[in-house]
């Protein structure tokens, strides 16, 4: 028995045309799981044709962030062989926030409503349809929220589960358990064309944009073929770029601690006073090194955290091109 999904939208209060879905899908040296991926999603939204929920025009589309392997000679085969198969290819490696925009931000205009993932499909693909069901609803975004961090070494989920809740103390507005498997709708990615951060971290500014949301929980894979992208060194600096590009309270804390140190050391020159006439003075060499050292610490701390944010405006202020496309496989 074929199962006939009508696809309707709240939002227009009326039975909707199917409209297209794109997948954009970045990529980086990931030559080892590209047939793969593309096979399983193939399936996937063939099935979501044949159900009627999504038009035969939605397509999956992989962007290539200046692999150094085969990567787009593999991309452009199967766009040959697969009509559902688009592929986009970056002038040269920018990071996997800037490769993702690019795909978003050239597939805008040309679908109703995108989902970006992984390559490697650690994402669970067959949420997909629930994603769909909630844009139908009048959704403009869906976040894909993960359930569960069973995959995870228990380093890795105590760091990542911190980073979230330091960002939530940050004053980030982020999804707690949210990456960047996440549906937005045409209107929403014409949003976000709007922001013109060079220091970019779309999971907090994805939120920035309003709009009626909604949560899809899905429980994430073992990736099944090549190494992760992510190593301990790009996930720290990873955190560092969305702290100090969403929010200000690491300047805030610093001013705190040097309202909080002069006057410790106000208490502490009151004190020597006292004891000076009192008699109870003693000369101390530890005391003097150790303050020496500690406040000059915190002062190359503060002339860092301070530079990072002269840094990104300077990098702001120059304009630069987020991204370049070099070729677009329609």
């Amino acid at each position: 028995m074929i199962k006939v999904v009508f696809a309707y939208r709240k939002r227009m209060g009326k039975m909707d045309r199917k409209e297209k879905l794109y997948l954009v899908i970045p990529c980086y040296n990931e030559q080892e799981v590209l047939h793969e991926t593309e096979h399983r999603l193939t399936v996937k939204l063939n099935q979501m044709i044949s159900d009627g929920l999504i038009s035969d025009e939605s397509r999956m589309v992989f962007v290539d962030d200046g692999s150094k392997d085969s990567t787009w000679n593999i991309i452009k085969d199967m766009h040959e062989k697969n009509d559902l198969v688009l592929g986009i290819k970056s002038s040269r490696n920018r990071g996997h926030q800037n490769t993702l925009l690019a795909g978003l931000m050239t597939v805008k205009d040309e679908c109703d409503m995108a989902i970006s993932m992984d390559a490697d499909l650690q994402d669970d693909i067959e949420v997909l349809d629930e994603f769909v069901k909630k844009y139908y609803d009048g959704c403009e975004i869906v976040y894909g929220v993960r359930s569960a961090r069973k995959t995870d070494t228990f380093f890795k989920k105590f760091t990542a589960e911190g980073f979230y809740k330091v960002m939530k103390w940050m004053g980030a507005d982020i999804v707690f358990n949210h990456a960047d498997y996440r549906l937005m709708s045409s209107r929403a990615l014409n949003e976000l064309a709007k922001y013109k951060e060079v220091n970019l971290f779309l999971r907090g500014i994805v939120p920035m944009i309003g709009f009626k949301t909604d949560v899809v929980m899905y429980e994430r894979h073992e990736r099944f073929a090549g190494e992760s992208k992510y190593p301990l060194k790009k996930m720290l600096a990873f955190a560092m770029d969305g702290i100090t590009s969403l929010s200000i309270k690491p300047i805030r804390f610093i001013t705190s601690l040097g309202v909080i140190l002069f006057a410790f050391s106000v208490i502490l020159l009151i004190y020597f006073i006292v004891g000076y006439f009192l008699g109870r003075t003693a000369p101390g060499w530890a005391t003097i090194v150790v303050s020496i050292w500690g406040i000059g610490g915190l002062q190359l701390l503060a002339i860092g955290v301070i530079g990072e944010y002269i840094g990104k405006i300077y990098m702001e202020t120059k304009e630069r091109p987020r991204y370049i496309i070099e070729e677009f496989l329609k």
